[in-house]
Order: C-alpha cells, then sequence, then structure tokens
C-alpha cells in the first residue's frame, strides 16, 4: 500500500511538477513582482528601486487624466461588447441548430475568425478600414465606406467593436450551440403540442435552461473586453489623441514606453482588483438567476 502510494506520488510530482515549477516562476513570481514594484520608482532598466509606498497610487487618482478616460473608454467598450457579442452569438446558435442546409458549415465560417490571433486581425481590419472600404466608396457610393474609421474618436470606437465582436462571436456561438443541442426535444415538442409561440418557446423554455451558457459567455467577454490589447494595438494604437485607449494599453504605454514600471504597475494591479470583482458580482447574479429560472 505504502509502495503504491509512493509511486502515485512519484507519478504527480513527474507529470505536474514541470508544468507547476514554471506557472511558479512565470505566472506566480511575476504577480507578486508586480505588487512590490507598484509601491516603487522602479523604471523597469535600473539595478535599484527606490520604495514610494502609496505615491503611485495617489498619482492614479489625482494627477493622471488619461486614466479616467482609459477607464471610462474601457467601460463603454466593454458594455457594448458584452451585450453585442451575445446577442450576436446566441441569434447565430438559433440559427445554425435548425434543420438547414450547410449548417456545420455555416458554424466554421462564424468560428474561424476566433482562430485567428488579434494582431493579425487588427492589421488586416486595419487595411480594410483605410484602403478597402475608401476604394469600395468610388464604386459604391454608401456614407458606409466613405466614414473616417480610425480618424474620429467616435467611427474609431465602433471599428473596435466591429473587429472584436467578430472575432470573439464565434466562440460564444459555439458554447450556446453546445447548450441548445442539450435541451430534450420533448420539451420543444410538448410546447410546440400546446400551441406556444417562438417567442414564448424561447423566453419561457430555451433561455432558463441555457442559463449556464449564458453565465460562462458573459465571465467570458467580460474578461476579454475589459483586458483588450492586441486588437486596439494594431488597429489604431490607442488613436487617435488617446482617443481609443483603453486601460490595458495605457499600462503597456506607461510601463514600457514612459518607463515608469512602478506606476505601470500599480494601474496594473488596481486594475486587477476592478476586474476580479466585476467578474465575480456578474458570476454571482447570473449564478442567482440561473437557481431563480
Amino acid at each position: 500500500m505504502v509502495r503504491n502510494r509512493t509511486h502515485e506520488l512519484l507519478n504527480d510530482i513527474a507529470f505536474l511538477g514541470p508544468a507547476v515549477i514554471f506557472f511558479t516562476m512565470i505566472v506566480v513570481a511575476s504577480f507578486f513582482l508586480g505588487i512590490y514594484y507598484a509601491f516603487t520608482d522602479w523604471n523597469g532598466i535600473s539595478l535599484t528601486a527606490n520604495w514610494v509606498g502609496l505615491e503611485n497610487f495617489r498619482t492614479i487618482f489625482t494627477d493622471d487624466r488619461q486614466v479616467g478616460y482609459s477607464a471610462l473608454f474601457t467601460l463603454r467598450l466593454t458594455i457594448t461588447a458584452v451585450i453585442l457579442s451575445n446577442t450576436i452569438g446566441l441569434g447565430l446558435a438559433l440559427i445554425v441548430t435548425r434543420a438547414i442546409k450547410f449548417a456545420n458549415g455555416f458554424r466554421a465560417i462564424f468560428f474561424l475568425p476566433n482562430v485567428i490571433g488579434g494582431i493579425i486581425l487588427g492589421f488586416v481590419w486595419r487595411f480594410i478600414f483605410t484602403g478597402a472600404f475608401p476604394s469600395l466608396s468610388r464604386i459604391i457610393p454608401l456614407q458606409f465606406f466613405q466614414l473616417p474609421w480610425l480618424g474620429d474618436a467616435f467611427t474609431g470606437f465602433w471599428a473596435i467593436i466591429i473587429v472584436f465582436t467578430w472575432r470573439t462571436t464565434g466562440y460564444l456561438m459555439v458554447i450556446y450551440i453546445a447548450s441548445i443541442l442539450a435541451i430534450d426535444d420533448a420539451l420543444i415538442e410538448s410546447a410546440q403540442i400546446d400551441g406556444a409561440s417562438g417567442v414564448q418557446m424561447f423566453s419561457r423554455i430555451i433561455l432558463p435552461l441555457i442559463a449556464p451558457a449564458i453565465t460562462i459567455c458573459l465571465f467570458l467577454m467580460l474578461s476579454w473586453s475589459t483586458k483588450i490589447f492586441d486588437v486596439i494595438f494594431s488597429l489604431t494604437r490607442g488613436g487617435p489623441f488617446k482617443s481609443t485607449e483603453a486601460f490595458a494599453l495605457n499600462i503597456y504605454f506607461e510601463a514600457f514606453q514612459a518607463n515608469n514600471y512602478g506606476l505601470g504597475s500599480a494601474k496594473a494591479i488596481l486594475f486587477f482588483v476592478v476586474v476580479g470583482i466585476a467578474t465575480l458580482v456578474q458570476v454571482s447574479i447570473t449564478k442567482r438567476w440561473e437557481i431563480e429560472s
């Protein structure tokens, strides 16, 4: 018995040990180092870091106006992206789970953008907004193609929403598809026999039964949209005039371009706390809705 337990322990160490070591070195150690640097004036280059206490956090709340704008922009982006991506993802899931031709092909097409990296997507759509749309406007005289998509704060925001929603919708669609297909067909057939309309079937049967999927999709979109970096970096780089600078991009510029690594770390820690609280509140609310439904 003791020999078997020892053998199992050695197997666990052999298989899990390297992963635990690398995770500790790359993630855990970096996290605690970031907390330490948040209370220093380290510039990311020098060998010494002077302890400044809460000075970095005071600077965030009193002297750095761009932080407030970046936070508001991230909030607007998050609310819009969460609503649009989940609505479109659920709508597509409802369509492709019906008995239509080429349903599997449509699923693959809708999911494909999620496979492409955010940086690549950003550069592709940058070409579309600045090159393809102006060319199309000469053929098709629509105001949509003539808008300064990346040259204005308003259109820049919606350009990011278009790209980000296009990228994430397919992933959410797959989750909703799995949840819809798990619904017992007998429930749907019984509702149809009782004369339930499509709206009633969706609101009274489908929506309550896919509540766990809604919780997951809301959590994923809340996490992705608040931490969005790659799409904005490659698409607008925070411009024009920092009007599309999300909080994650603000942290990057502060730490790695302004060489204020201590202040950047303080922003990152504050960002981590806010996003953590927001996701916990969202999960608790949607979980309660799951039980009630």
